[in-house]
């Protein structure tokens, strides 16, 4: 399956009303919240509504009149009003406050969880850095719109239509006079606002390869001093920082295009309320004091809309984020578990039937792989670099699922356990094993509930009774020895000893040793070889190495090159594989 997040037959193309129907479903659970803020909107709009209705009824009954006391009485009357809409617009900012907050929190939540149920190809065909750019960086775009927008762009629209509708009553050939260049308004605004979403799509795009750049040139910075090639690293940089650069110039501009244009509109709507208005009052049809009333709800109408302008422009860049949330939260992982089949009696504890497998879809890499591995003995896997050793590894482990054939464990499909069970079954012990920041006692326990709640002394006599109680000894300060991150206070091989003592004490049936002393010395090899020889008589291991001194003892030797595996038999003939391969290379 095709993970890759940058390329557009991953994204799912829907339309701006569907992809908004999809994010408010993230904050259902808020509906009480936003119907509250909703009400709110309405007094507030409502209440800034009134107002230039009161002032032009003042203007033409008392000011015309000069009755100052009606003045003053209504001037208190509006007063109160102004104070009631600033006290229901601090609430409805609190409220909304609130609700993007926890949208925020869920959303992360949602991607998180998503990712963590993707498989290892996922990872593969997509950049760490962007996916943290998408975490924190595009969430965070819809959260500034949640929490600082949209009540405004409610409140705008809500506005608008009042606004519109007392034009409206007012005089109806006023009215669509003055609401006539809001046609051309929304014309526009339908016709820009795919080419603004795109824009920001692409700058989004862009600030997560940012990321991904930075994040892939930290993680190697030592290399790069190794080597002295700090040039390498500025211009790589520099590349990623100038397209961030230039698609964020070609977002600014487009999310800037409409408000000179909303202006526009709306300075010709004002002169045409003023025209028709004065021409209006010459011929008795209207009052002053209307006029007056009149001209604030045009600039109740249009003032709006320049709002608007911006406000669309940050609905666009939320949008965009969406489409590039969605896009991972729309993923499905495509090694689900399998209705459970017959288990076949006296099978091997694994076995390949006919099994082809490539990492891009027509392009098999193993081709009708056919072997069995039996209980309690031990197996190695030899053969050039790029012969397929470790994936022939990754599909004992399910990792990936065969294009073509079957994989058995126990005689049942490897497909019809569930996570939990076949992890439990199948550990593999990685040529550079994943560690977190903590203790070597956090790391060993990692994934392995049945010693959690165990205490220094209770885990160290079960390290003891396993046999890794010299490999402990290994670490100045045993269970408790610091591990930072990247794990840079401790050596390459003591974090192999790490996930070696990880996966023995999870008891496998069969265990993966994928280059699992590559980074070793010799005396601590011999160790873990008088360890693995003190393994369960009933646990399976698989060895992967490139030294043959590691997989002499080996019950049986597979040789795996060109997408094939064949029985190499004895350590002689084993021998001779490699070489003649060699040679032919």
């Amino acid at each position: 399956m095709n993970y890759n997040l940058n390329q557009d037959t991953t994204k799912e193309k829907t339309s701006t009303v569907a992809a908004l129907r999809k994010l408010l479903q993230l904050i259902a659970s808020e509906q009480k919240t936003l119907l509250l803020g909703m009400i709110t909107i309405l007094i507030n709009s409502g209440l800034l509504l009134i107002g230039p209705l009161i002032i032009g009824y003042t203007i033409d009954h008392y000011v015309r009149t000069k009755d100052f006391n009606g003045v003053l009485q209504y001037a208190g009357i509006l007063l109160g009003m102004y104070l009631l809409a600033l006290v229901t617009g601090y609430f409805q900012s609190k409220l909304m406050g609130g609700v993007a907050q926890r949208m925020l929190y869920t959303l992360r939540n949602a991607i998180f969880n998503k990712i963590q149920e993707l498989p290892v190809a996922f990872f593969n065909q997509n950049k760490a850095g962007d996916l943290i750019s998408r975490v924190n960086n595009d969430t965070d775009k819809i959260n500034q719109f949640f929490s600082q927008s949209l009540m405004q762009f409610i409140g705008s629209m809500v506005t608008m239509i009042g606004a519109g509708a007392f034009l409206l009553s007012i005089n109806t050939r006023l009215g669509a006079a003055a609401l006539a260049p809001a046609v051309f308004i929304l014309v526009f605004t339908g016709l820009v606002s795919p080419w603004v979403k795109k824009k920001n799509a692409r700058n989004l795009q862009k600030v997560g390869g940012l990321s991904a750049e930075i994040q892939e040139s930290l993680n190697n910075f030592k290399v790069i001093i190794a080597f002295n090639r700090r040039d390498y690293f500025r211009k790589r940089f520099d590349e990623a920082n100038q397209a961030s650069y230039s698609s964020a110039i070609g977002a600014g501009m487009a999310n800037n295009i409409f408000v000179p244009v909303y202006g526009l509109f709306s300075g010709m709507a004002q002169l045409i309320v003023l025209a028709y208005g004065i021409y209006l009052i010459s011929i008795g049809d209207f009052t002053v004091g209307l006029l007056v009333s009149y001209f604030s709800y045009a600039t109740n109408f249009y003032n709006p809309l320049r709002q608007l302008a911006a406000l669309w422009a940050n609905f666009q860049v939320a949008m965009a984020g969406w489409d590039r949330i969605s896009a991972i939260l729309n993923m499905e992982n495509d090694l689900q578990v399998h209705p459970k089949t017959d288990q076949v009696a006296g099978a091997a504890l694994l076995e390949f039937r006919d099994v082809n497998f490539g990492y891009e879809p027509g392009k098999d890499i193993l081709h009708g792989i056919n072997f069995s591995l039996e209980k309690g003995k031990t197996y190695a896997l030899i053969g050039p670099t790029g012969g397929g050793k470790t994936t022939t590894a990754s599909l004992i482990a399910r990792l990936y699922d065969p294009t073509k054939g079957k994989i058995l464990l126990n005689g049942r499909d490897i497909r019809s356990y569930s996570t939990e069970e076949r992890t439990q079954q199948i550990g593999f012990i990685l040529q550079e094993p994943f560690l977190f920041s903590g203790t070597v006692r956090d790391n060993i326990l990692y994934g392995n509930a049945k010693y959690k709640d165990y205490d220094n002394q209770a885990l160290e006599a079960v390290i003891k009774t396993a046999g890794l109680e010299e490999l402990l000894g290994l670490f100045d300060e045993g269970l408790d020895t610091p591990v930072s991150s990247g794990s840079d206070n401790i050596s390459l091989g003591q974090k192999q000893l790490i996930a070696f003592m990880r996966a023995v004490l999870r008891n496998p049936q069969l265990l993966i040793l994928d280059e699992a002393t590559a980074n070793i010395d010799t005396i601590t090899e011999q160790l873990l070889s008088a360890i693995l020889n003190n393994l369960s008589k009933e646990t399976t291991v698989v060895i992967i190495a490139h030294r043959l001194n590691t997989i002499e003892n080996a019950d049986e030797i597979f040789f795996v090159n060109s997408g094939e595996l064949i029985r190499a038999g004895t350590m002689q003939h084993a021998l001779s594989l490699l070489l003649a391969e060699k040679r032919s290379s």
